[in-house]
């Protein structure tokens, strides 16, 4: 029986505190916080769960916290709202730089998508002779 909760297959042999984490939005403060609220063993296995559990969870987890698509659309629009307003962080995010002020002469190959680039002297080598 495949636990689906927010769209999200839970895996069955994890434990609910780990398989909560799979969604996107819950971490593992939240996911025992969930836990805690609906009176459920974080170190139950998924697949232990019986069908009342489940509906527990996802009626705590579908009113009261922004998951999986909700949260990247709103993630999404805050970003395009910086991009509008043109403000520094927006201006970052256009030119895909780091935002959040880290250095950029080394380590910011994740968002630069790995360049790797290298300079040379400036000098174009001279033409060959015919």
């Amino acid at each position: 029986m495949a636990v689906r909760i927010a769209g999200v297959n839970l895996p069955l042999d994890k434990r609910v505190e780990i398989g909560l984490t799979y969604i996107f939005g819950i971490g593992r403060s939240l996911s025992n916080k969930i836990l805690a609220e609906a009176k459920i063993n974080p170190n139950k296995r998924v697949k232990d769960l019986n069908a009342k559990e489940v509906d527990t969870l996802k009626t705590i987890i579908e009113k009261k916290y922004r998951v999986e698509g909700e949260l990247k659309r709103e993630i999404y629009a805050h970003i395009k709202r910086l991009k509008d307003i043109g403000c520094y962080r927006g201006i970052r995010h256009i030119k895909r730089l780091p935002v959040r002020g880290q250095r950029t002469r080394t380590n910011s190959r994740t968002v630069r998508g790995n360049v790797r680039r290298t300079m040379s002297s400036g000098r174009r080598p001279p033409a060959k002779k015919v």
